[in-house]
């Protein structure tokens, strides 16, 4: 059992290139992982990612704008992906550090692939799970319903009154109606543990609703795929089979777009693969890792070091 180191990170701000103050957490050392969430979310999805390899990598993840820790940018213009991605190489410089293996889940892929693209000299790799390359309301539950319709719909609504929607937005989030509803809809609800579930829903209503909508409609419009046959570093693609969020096709054509990507499909997994099958995903990270950065973990260094003396011994 590796050590959980969670518990150790070093807790910081820095300035983001707007003023912002951006709120993260590093901890470990090796290999450095930078973990980028999905909109609404602040690190749920990355606990047993965080448990496996804390002890072996250097752990960063950072609060998006207006999510947790971080402050609400002046300018609420300032929402978009090139701005997340300003952010990122913010923590970077503030972490001394010349890059990261980068890790994004859900719209974090659109900002990992967008990184890629701005800052190729700081992505060691990339590891896209369960997201789409660009515009994901366009194919959200393979419908661009979402894309046409609901979000231009609400769009003006939420965000000139949000005082209006706020009460019904935090109280619908921490409802078990909610959970009942994402159980049968966003996640397998026979391999997810709904306590590592929970943390989604009391993050989510948490985000000011006029950030979030406003966060969306700059991801809804974001299109890395153009860059995708220039993104040249090792890419790992994570897939989830029955992910309805981001159909996992989306991931194929990811995959076959870009010259140095392989694809590994969790079998039977939803949208929140990575809290579903963790133990897969995390050995197949590994191996990933290993081929790629030479990373070997100090369990089966510390067996090199000792496998001889048993040999003597015996």
């Amino acid at each position: 059992m590796r050590e959980d180191v969670t518990a150790r990170a070093k807790r910081q701000y820095v300035k983001g290139h707007d003023g912002t103050e951006i709120y993260y957490e590093s901890v470990g050392e090796g290999l450095p992982l930078f973990l980028i969430d999905g909109i609404g979310c602040y690190g749920y999805v990355w606990k047993y990612i965080r448990q496996y390899f804390g002890s072996t990598n250097r752990i960063i993840h950072m609060h998006y704008r207006g999510h947790g820790k971080t402050a609400i940018p002046a300018d609420e213009n300032n929402l978009t992906i090139q701005d997340l991605c300003q952010d990122i190489a913010a923590v970077m410089e503030a972490e001394d550090i010349d890059g990261a293996v980068m890790l994004g889940h859900s719209m974090g892929v659109q900002v990992i692939l967008e990184f890629a693209h701005l800052f190729p000299e700081k992505t060691h790799g990339l590891v896209p799970i369960c997201g789409s390359y660009g515009r994901p309301l366009s194919t959200f539950n393979g419908s661009d319903i979402a894309e046409k319709y609901l979000l231009p719909i609400l769009y003006g609504p939420m965000v000139l009154t949000p005082w209006v929607f706020t009460p019904i937005w935090k109280w619908g989030m921490r409802t078990p109606l909610a959970l009942a509803i994402a159980l049968r809809t966003e996640a397998n609800r026979h391999l997810i543990n709904v306590e590592d579930f929970k943390p989604y829903f009391k993050d989510i209503s948490r985000v000011p609703i006029k950030i979030f909508v406003k966060m969306l409609d700059h991801a809804a419009k974001h299109d890395a795929e153009p860059n995708l046959p220039n993104i040249a570093c090792p890419t790992l693609i994570v897939a989830g089979e029955h992910d309805g969020f981001t159909p996992a096709s989306l991931s194929a054509h990811m995959c076959e777009a870009m010259p140095n990507a392989e694809l590994i499909t969790l079998p039977h997994t939803t949208h929140t693969a990575p809290l579903e099958m963790p133990d897969l995903l995390n050995l197949r990270l590994e191996k990933w890792l290993r081929r790629h950065f030479d990373f070997v973990p100090p369990d089966e260094m510390n067996l090199a070091r000792t496998a001889p003396l048993r040999a003597v011994s015996s």
